[in-house]
């Protein structure tokens, strides 16, 4: 059996959850393949060049991408491994899956696996949605995130980003997911092996997420949907301006991440208690979304 691993990883930290996850794997053949953009991203990233990505990622402009270097043979299943950038798939994932080169998923089955800060429903949600169009079966979902208190896991990703400082400070702890929670992915694996031997695909998800492979916290749908939305409104008047590193964009770019900033750092805490008070007033619609979530059907326009 011969599984196929697609995944782009700027830090490495999403490669070491990939490479984790068989890594007690003996029955089958695990082929691990990166996505190359042609005209990388920089780490540690310069404040005006992160942001200025905001709009293609959003609107899921595609950016030209390298050939994968895939070996020529039958994979019982596809790992596509991403990551959310400004709460869509990163442009690396998003140019693979809008390429030709995407055609490799058709007819296959897929399972994704997701690192992320917190925030992933919408990136999973266009992901779905390609995948839809791709003609692939969804078969299965794994997230890791960050879960260490939002404020602080900002400032760790801050300096994690923008400096390249992952590990422990004296005031911030190290950035990015725990080990513990890496080390824990070797579960699933298990999981999917003995998936891959029954071909009991419709019980997969069910069984990763009585290993609390997806953990849905209720207040993020509510403040993701917000931010999604601003998101789109900012990301369409920047791209009027010209495309990603035109001069002329460079202001509205600015203003994007300054009023972000003022929205994380300044209204958190009223953005917070207003999801928050959501949650209490739609409990029963959000427990319906948390499942839906938590699965593998795609429905459209769900976040």
């Amino acid at each position: 059996m011969h599984i196929l691993v697609i995944y782009y990883s700027q830090t490495g930290q999403l490669k070491k959850i990939l490479t984790t996850l068989f890594e007690q794997n003996t029955d089958v053949e695990v082929d691990y393949v990166p996505i190359i953009p042609v005209k990388d991203f920089p780490f540690p990233w310069k404040a005006h060049q992160f942001f200025d990505a905001m709009p293609e990622c959003v609107l899921q402009i595609p950016e030209e991408i390298h050939p994968l270097k895939i070996p020529n043979k039958r994979y019982d299943l596809v790992v596509l491994g991403h990551n959310p950038w400004f709460l869509s798939p990163c442009l690396p994932i998003n140019s693979f899956l809008k390429s030709s080169q995407a055609s490799i998923l058709q007819n296959q089955k897929v399972l994704t696996v997701i690192g992320a800060r917190n925030m992933w429903l919408n990136a999973q949600e266009q992901v779905k949605a390609d995948l839809v169009s791709l003609g692939a079966l969804l078969v299965g979902n794994i997230v890791l995130v960050d879960p260490r208190p939002n404020l602080i896991s900002v400032l760790t990703i801050i300096r994690w980003t923008f400096k390249g400082i992952k590990e422990k400070t004296r005031l911030l702890p190290e950035a990015g997911i725990p080990e513990e929670e890496i080390k824990r992915v070797k579960d699933y694996g298990s999981i999917i092996i003995q998936t891959l031997k029954s071909q009991q695909w419709p019980s997969l998800q069910e069984k990763l997420l009585a290993q609390k492979a997806v953990v849905v916290q209720p207040g993020l749908v509510v403040l993701e949907k917000r931010g999604i939305t601003n998101f789109r409104k900012f990301a369409a008047k920047i791209i009027a301006k010209g495309k990603r590193g035109d001069s002329a964009r460079k202001p509205l770019v600015t203003l994007f991440q300054r009023l972000l900033v003022v929205g994380v750092f300044i209204l958190s805490p009223i953005s917070n208690f207003t999801a928050w008070l959501s949650t209490q007033v739609n409990r029963k619609a959000l427990a319906k979304k948390i499942n839906y979530f938590q699965g593998v059907g795609f429905e459209k326009d769900s976040l």
